[in-house]
């Protein structure tokens, strides 16, 4: 079962064979066309849940189907501003279906500050010469947000991503408006960092044991480069940026598929590393043919060591 609306097509796998004869078949579909999931510890093969899923994901105008996988490909985010889907995840979690990336990882992936503590912990470990991770302050509310370090900076509502819940912080009396807006959300924390300017972004890519590295460049003048329109290309992996993605695959229990994202000061040309992004991570529309057919190979290996 794959849970990707849109990078990896099932006609990647046709034909494909494990070791012992058995013929893989690809279900695809969103999390948002995943109805309902159901599991339990007392039947013949437990850890094949039975989940229901939207026909229409499938085929054109088919009724609802159930589906019983064996094995997961996880490629969409669990977790975002307009849906939450943990539940379902917690169903798949529940069966132990095994999946890339595990479903333990994906499921703590979706906590920003449990990501960015093994982050700070790998930073502590070996140092900002190695591991240079971006200072950060953590507020679990309001009240805790007593930010104390340089302005401006840049402020982070819960565990969003793809530059939303993000915002401009120039100094301390905007602070304090925006400590009056985080009032109104009380079960959301955030997080304060230093706004670097940054000359361009960097994206270390690792899917399997196939590495790339990646230079953005903003050209329409949006400080979250993110969200305008930039210039991505391909660049040479220096041994730094491997080191730092060799450290992050380790985070909970192991990462098949991470990208490291990184920013470049402008001033400096100092490295900080911003986050890790795991199963869900995209991919650049030219390298992304190949790079699908690696995580097809990745999936099929680990089907024949289960298998």
């Amino acid at each position: 079962m794959c849970i990707c609306l849109s990078f990896l097509r099932p006609y990647r796998f046709s034909g494909t064979k494990l070791n012992n004869g058995r013929e893989v078949n690809i279900v695809q579909v969103g999390w948002q066309d995943i109805l309902s999931v159901h599991a339990d510890s007392y039947s013949r093969d437990p850890r094949r849940p039975i989940v229901e899923v939207r026909g229409s994901a499938i085929e054109t105008n088919s009724r609802n189907k159930v589906v019983r996988p064996d094995f997961m490909l996880i490629r969409n985010e669990v977790m975002t501003p307009y849906f939450d889907g943990r539940q379902l995840l917690s169903g798949f979690m529940f069966a132990d279906v095994p999946s890339i990336n595990s479903l333990q990882s994906i499921y703590q992936c979706n906590d920003r500050a449990a990501m960015m503590g093994y982050l700070h912990s790998i930073n502590r470990k070996i140092g900002d010469d190695v591991f240079p991770v971006i200072k950060q302050h953590f507020a679990s509310g309001s009240g805790g947000l007593m930010y104390g370090y340089t302005f401006p900076a840049v402020v982070k509502v819960g565990s969003a991503h793809a530059g939303a819940g993000k915002m401009k912080i120039t100094d301390h009396h905007q602070m304090s408006d925006f400590r009056s807006v985080l009032a109104m959300m009380p079960k959301e924390h955030c997080f304060v960092e230093p706004f670097v300017e940054g000359a361009y972004d960097l994206r270390i890519q690792k899917i399997g044991p196939n590495l790339r590295a990646f230079r953005r460049t903003d050209i329409s003048g949006e400080w979250k480069t993110n969200t305008g329109t930039a210039l991505l290309e391909e660049v040479h992996v220096e041994p730094r940026w491997a080191v730092w993605v060799e450290e992050a695959m380790a985070m909970f229990g192991g990462l098949d598929i991470l990208t490291v994202d990184a920013i470049v000061e402008e001033s400096t040309r100092k490295e900080y590393i911003l986050e890790v992004n795991g199963t869900s991570s995209g991919l650049h529309p030219g390298c992304a043919e190949e790079d699908n057919n690696h995580i097809r190979d990745l999936v099929v290996e680990r089907l024949n060591e289960i298998f």
